[in-house]
């Protein structure tokens, strides 16, 4: 007698892991702490955001008129004072009748930043293209050649001097931190002893001491008749604070290097730096990356403690643009919240890219 055919009862499908809905029961509902957490916080928004909407945008005022923003002075915000300032405030004390100059300069540079950081570009071709951009990006500052006028640095300021500090400071740190990391190793112990002195020396005082010296103290010591530009001297400032930090966050990495592959690599005859360029550099280096980004990030935002030394990057020039006018400067909250997302976006675009960087490392350590 043939079996009797029992169907099976249907299953439930399976609970999705990925989306926007399993996101927020795993990470804001996931225990009753973090439901009650959760819950607060979204209250909160709620009860602000009507108030933030109304301030914000509702009663806010968005063209140059001081007298309309004078008007909803405490129940609206004064956007109108970007729109009058933003020249100013990115470009800072340039002549105002060259500001294409500091714009077309800011935004090869930048172009050049995005390139650098796109995997199919890093071709040896891409060193020579930066040699190009810093000498066409000093010519449209600096001008004196081609008909340009001649603008002293002093006058540079705003977004372009923040992006240059930055840009030129991380460029320069970054291989003066592998040297003193692997110095700070060495088994010489006068290379080893003036590393530990450099770091130390330079992690026990803050950045703007740093600046005050290299900006103050430094010519003091220089020939008399010999003078250095200041942005130079800030310049060698920030690289140096930085690469003390950096070293510091490499030679973790080199210390996470498993000692039995360097005695591999000197049983294959690998001289030492063959040794640290193929084997101890690059794993390194991967295993520190998101400390590396945060230390890139840090010297972003750094930047706006040159105004001590009198360069007034994008925070000191919107203190300039809006000290120097009274019908303005009551509206400081609103030109502060404008440069926040200025450097917000720029943080953001760095952090995004240490996120895809640890990406490919992880893939390629996957095969």
């Amino acid at each position: 007698m043939p079996d009797t055919y029992v169907p099976i009862a249907a299953r439930s499908s399976p609970v999705r892991t990925s989306g926007l809905a399993p996101w927020v029961r795993t990470n804001m509902f996931g225990d009753l702490r973090s439901s009650i957490t959760s819950l607060f916080l979204l209250a909160l928004v709620v009860y602000l955001l009507p108030k933030l909407y109304s301030w914000g945008l509702g009663n806010a005022v968005f063209s140059a008129n001081a007298e309309a923003c004078q008007s909803v002075r405490g129940i609206g915000a004064c956007w109108g004072v970007v729109t009058e300032k933003y020249r100013l405030i990115l470009l800072g004390r340039f002549p105002f009748e060259e500001h294409w100059r500091p714009v077309l300069a800011t935004s090869l540079m930048l172009t050049a930043l995005v390139v650098s950081c796109i995997r199919v570009f890093w071709k040896p071709w891409l060193a020579l293209m930066w040699v190009a951009v810093m000498a066409i990006f000093f010519i449209l500052m600096g001008g004196g050649v081609f008909g340009l006028s001649d603008v002293r640095t002093d006058l540079w300021g705003g977004l372009p001097l923040t992006v240059l500090l930055a840009t030129v400071s991380i460029f320069l740190a970054f291989p003066l931190s592998i040297a003193v990391a692997l110095g700070r190793r060495s088994h010489l112990p006068a290379i080893r002893s003036a590393c530990i002195v450099y770091i130390e020396l330079i992690r026990g005082v803050p950045l703007i001491s740093v600046l005050f010296m290299a900006s103050f103290m430094f010519p003091l010591f220089m020939p008399q008749g010999v003078t250095i530009d200041v942005l130079v001297r800030v310049v060698v400032g920030i690289t140096l604070f930085a690469a003390a930090y950096m070293a510091e966050i490499i030679r973790g990495g080199l210390q996470a290097i498993p000692k039995g592959q360097l005695e591999a690599a000197d049983t294959l005859g690998l001289s030492y730096w063959q040794t640290q360029r193929k084997i101890v550099l690059p794993q390194a280096l991967a295993m520190v990356v998101p400390s590396i980004m945060n230390n890139f990030i840090s010297i972003f935002k750094d930047t706006s403690l040159v105004t001590i030394v009198s360069m007034y990057e994008l925070t000191g020039a919107l203190s300039l643009a809006l000290n120097s006018d009274v019908n303005w400067r009551p509206f400081k909250i609103e030109a502060y919240l404008f440069i926040t997302l200025v450097y917000f976006i720029f943080c953001f675009a760095m952090s995004r890219y240490s996120l895809w960087v640890e990406k490919q490392l992880s893939a390629s350590k996957a095969r």
